[in-house]
């Protein structure tokens, strides 16, 4: 009896579990229908720029290069260096075309400027009105119409690009939405004086295609209210600022706002590829014993070669005798007969002169770490300038430095007969993660082969390696 009465009092419980379980089902169906009919929202469907878009290249950047007549005939031997004239687009904006024909087709066309006559310039007596024109550039080149282009990209006509490190760093930001692209000047009281958020603009600065249809749309505006300023880059900046997009920093574009020797700059690059220099007609011949076209041409052959990897610094020690080993691929490796961590051999070398030599304590700033050189030559580092490059076996690549001088006799017998390092490295080619998250690479000393040479390999870090003397 007892059990008859358990089972009448479970049945209702039972019920419940079907019908509940019955209508889960239902539910369920009905769900599955509905997503198989319904369209999803296009951007739920979207992939990043980088699944759906091919690779940007060359063939999507068109370059607006600012010159003059006077000076183009001078200036168009640095382009030559870079310029690709079966790859790139772009023209060389020029307020008056000169009277001869303009047909080597090894360089950028000459094209006219729009007439600018009807804008102020107000700065002063010392300005130049090719300010206005040159800010113009933008709405010139958006209305010659070109087509499939992702970037627009501007410059000096003494600005020299490096065209492979461009089209990797622009890979990195998405062309349809508004990138103002560039860096500030190295000199502090330059950057405090224009503004540490504008482009300079003989550094060079990329503008997605995107921003640049708008502000070729409203430039003309920013050119009447802005008749105080003094250069093109500075209107520009203006005038973006005024769309309400700020500027994204890439430190491998080079304003190179000083004079004289800039191997400092050079020697320590930040771990970033390099995009532009500028100013080469201000500055001693980067490498001894050439000409400042020879010195950029030796150069080239190394960018040539590895072009991401030119002048990135790699610190390794020699542990047998305390040395600390800078390498800036392609350019020079210097050798410092003692100890020093990496942070400090990451400090720019103030081997060069100010921008100005206004008597002002700014003027001796710049915006990034720097140590002045040791006032005993004999405490500075030995210099092995680049000698050649050459591909090798398996995809190695193989670079020779040479001594060039020294500052003093050192009581070391064995870095006396040092003359020659030699360099293993592979091709750099960074994918967007490394470049978005980029990190330094470690360098090997070799086991010695000869008294007067030191192998050197430059390899990817380990995950938790730390470059510092064992």
């Amino acid at each position: 009896m007892k059990s008859f009465n358990n089972i009448t009092q479970t049945k209702p419980l039972i019920k419940l579990i079907l019908i509940s379980s019955s209508i889960c089902i239902i539910c369920l169906l009905v769900s599955a229908i509905i997503l198989s009919t319904t369209k999803l929202p296009v951007e739920y469907l979207k992939s990043s720029p980088q699944d759906v878009s091919p690779a940007t290249n060359l063939e999507h950047l068109v370059f607006g290069l600012g010159s003059g007549r006077t000076v183009w005939p001078k200036r168009k031997e640095y382009v030559t260096l870079y310029w690709k004239p079966n790859k790139m687009r772009g023209c060389v904006f020029v307020g008056t075309l000169p009277n001869e024909n303009n047909n080597d087709t090894s360089l950028p066309p000459l094209c006219l400027s729009s007439n600018t006559s009807k804008f102020r310039y107000t700065w002063g007596t010392k300005g130049h009105l090719s300010a206005n024109r040159m800010a113009r550039m933008v709405k010139d080149m958006v209305d010659m119409n070109y087509s499939n282009v992702r970037w627009y990209v501007f410059g000096d006509d003494d600005t020299i690009f490096f065209p492979e490190n461009l089209v990797k760093t622009l890979y990195k930001y998405d062309h349809r939405l508004w990138y103002y692209l560039g860096a500030h000047s190295e000199s502090y009281l330059s950057s405090q004086y224009f503004g540490f958020g504008m482009a300079f603009g003989g550094g060079g600065f990329a503008i997605s295609s995107s921003l640049a249809k708008v502000l070729a749309k409203v430039i003309d505006s920013c050119l009447e209210r802005y008749h105080y300023l003094y250069g093109s880059d500075a209107r520009t900046y203006s005038c973006i600022t005024e769309l309400g997009v700020r500027l994204t920093n890439e430190p491998g574009f080079h304003q190179v706002d000083m004079r004289s020797n800039i191997f400092g700059l050079l020697a320590a690059h930040p771990v970033t590829p390099l995009l532009s220099l500028h100013h080469p007609d201000l500055i001693d011949p980067i490498f001894p014993n050439m000409t400042t076209m020879e010195s950029l041409q030796h150069l080239f052959e190394a960018a040539n070669v590895d072009s991401q990897r030119i002048l990135q610094q790699s610190v390794c020690y020699h542990k047998n005798f305390s040395w600390t080993i800078s390498v800036s691929w392609g350019y020079a490796i210097q050798v410092f007969p003692y100890h020093l961590t990496l942070p400090e051999a990451m400090r720019v070398q103030l081997t060069n002169k100010h921008w100005t030599t206004e008597a002002n304590v700014l003027a001796t700033l710049y915006n990034y770490n720097t140590i002045s050189l040791h006032p005993d030559p004999c405490k500075r580092s030995i210099i092995f300038y680049l000698d050649n490059v050459s591909p090798g076996k398996d995809g190695m690549i193989i670079s020779n430095y040479r001594t060039s001088f020294r500052n003093c006799s050192y009581n070391m017998t064995s870095l006396n007969k040092l003359e020659i390092i030699k360099v293993f490295s592979k091709k750099l080619d960074l994918d967007i993660k490394q470049l978005q998250s980029p990190r330094r690479h470690c360098c090997d000393i070799l086991p010695p082969s000869t008294d007067d040479l030191m192998e050197v390999a430059i390899r990817e870090c380990k995950d938790e390696e730390l470059i510092f003397m064992q």
